[in-house]
């Protein structure tokens, strides 16, 4: 629900009555994740989407029976039919589980908080019973990633600190789930499937070299969701005017700029300065850090004479596979727009442990499912949202 967080929050300030169409489960080829969200009002007004447009429709008459009948939540499965090429459904030959709830305006004005705070980018997650006993099926609870506090209810209050132990453990991988708790007396006496939608802050990515290449990658980086920033020591290259889409320029030593700032599994690294004196210490840094990606601009020559120079400097050879050198995939790239693409779909590929080929030689369902490294997971293409 949370890839429609600033209309919802709207929504639940104004205490007006929706009805919620969440994606719980897919099965095989699907277009959006588990968590997706669509929402329709009592004017009719939607927003959001389920399945990039195959099923919208049946499910916009379904939130509206629902918000009509005000009654029990409803569950619906769409999937691919040969039998009649009329029917609804996913013309990608998956199946997608879908949830409908009518949530009031007393449930609305408890999602505000943490409506609110994804809309502030401070971490939040919100738990979703979508299997289970048909009472507690639509029930949330409420978790805010920068505090470790909890609200709202999932029936008691061994669930509710069950669930939210596995919320904040979410958010901080940066990405969604579902979850399987209950079915015993440590935890709750029913058995309950939960779907947590997390929104973690944006994924980094760290460009170290103010080059044209760099103000192309930035971009890109920016397109994707990271929140970017660019380094380097010269001060005459490093200005926020020759980089207007990075989130910051920073004027350090690269080595020193990485550090003393924060990373995670999420983070990627792209060295472009292509200059010893900046490379060396900077990736003997980065490689014995839990960063998602480094990556490293030069020629094949540049990059084992980098290799016989980080050996020296003492990088261990399973660390020094972790360096994708000469950065980005194969595109017979030239320019830097070009060569930010390349990066950027090595990137994607690695966090979504992609081949990196292309889709018609490959086999098997195109779509996957995200892993922790990927940006977004979501909202403002931010990563994990769902």
């Amino acid at each position: 629900m949370l890839n429609i967080a600033d209309t919802l929050y709207d929504w639940c300030r104004a205490a007006r009555p929706f009805a919620l169409a969440t994606v719980v489960q897919v099965s095989g080829s699907a277009p959006l994740p588990p968590g997706t969200a669509l929402a329709v009002d009592a004017d009719g007004t939607v927003v959001g989407s389920i399945s990039g447009g195959c099923v919208e429709g049946a499910v916009y008459e379904l939130c509206r029976q629902v918000l009509e009948d005000g009654g029990a939540p409803a569950r619906a499965r769409f999937g691919y039919s040969d039998d009649d090429a009329f029917a609804v459904g996913l013309t990608c030959g998956g199946e997608i589980d879908v949830l409908v709830q009518r949530v009031e305006p007393a449930d609305g004005t408890r999602l505000t908080a943490v409506l609110e705070a994804v809309a502030l980018g401070r971490p939040a997650a919100v738990a979703q019973i979508v299997d289970g006993p048909q009472r507690l099926l639509g029930r949330t609870l409420r978790v805010f990633g920068d505090t470790g506090a909890h609200d709202g209810s999932l029936g008691s209050e061994q669930a509710d600190r069950t669930v939210a132990a596995q919320a904040h453990a979410l958010l901080r991988a940066g990405r969604a789930g579902r979850i399987e708790v209950g079915g015993d007396a440590d935890s709750c006496p029913e058995r309950l499937s939960v779907l947590i939608h997390a929104s973690a802050p944006r994924p980094r990515m760290l460009i170290f070299g103010a080059v044209d290449f760099a103000a192309a990658l930035s971009r890109a980086g920016n397109l994707l969701g990271y929140r970017v920033t660019v380094c380097d020591a010269r001060p005459v290259f490093a200005t926020p005017a020759r980089f207007p889409h990075a989130d910051e320029v920073v004027v350090d030593w690269p080595h020193r700029y990485l550090e003393h700032t924060d990373v995670d599994a999420r983070t990627a690294v792209c060295v472009l300065t292509h200059d010893t004196k900046f490379d060396i210490p900077l990736l003997r840094l980065a490689l014995g850090l839990p960063v998602g990606y480094i990556g490293a601009m030069g020629s094949r020559r540049t990059h084992d004479h980098r290799l016989d120079l980080l050996r020296e400097a003492g990088v261990p050879e399973t660390r020094l596979a972790l360096l994708h050198s000469p950065i980005g995939l194969d595109l017979g790239a030239h320019t830097p727009e070009e060569t930010a693409v390349s990066i950027t779909a090595e990137i994607i590929a690695h966090a979504n442990r992609g081949s990196g080929l292309p889709l018609s030689r490959g086999t098997g369902p195109i779509h996957r499912h995200r892993t922790a490294g990927s940006p977004a997971s979501g909202t403002s293409a931010a990563p994990a949202h769902v």
